[in-house]
């Protein structure tokens, strides 16, 4: 059995603590939202912990959890890995 310490397997990375990681990095982002309805573009916090409504026609985009906020069923989403937090 061969583990390799210093060049572990991205999948390895990202399952390990945020603060025990070779190179240490949160697990918070921030995303874009487009709302089923209008089409508008929302910025959302990955964690956030209150609803976020559309600017436009204030339909709810995501809910919070105990941890990653649940976007709305029909919400399309994207994010950038340069835009971590």
């Amino acid at each position: 059995l061969v583990i390799d310490l210093l060049n572990p397997s991205a999948e390895a990375e990202n399952k390990k603590h945020k603060l025990k990681r070779l190179v240490q990095s949160p697990n918070s982002y921030f995303m874009d939202v487009k709302c089923p309805g209008c089409f508008a573009i929302t910025t959302v916090f990955s964690h956030a912990q209150s609803v976020v409504l559309c600017g436009s026609c204030a339909s709810v985009l995501c809910q919070p959890t105990g941890g990653k906020a649940r976007l709305t069923e029909g919400s399309v989403s994207h994010y950038s890995w340069m835009t971590r937090c």
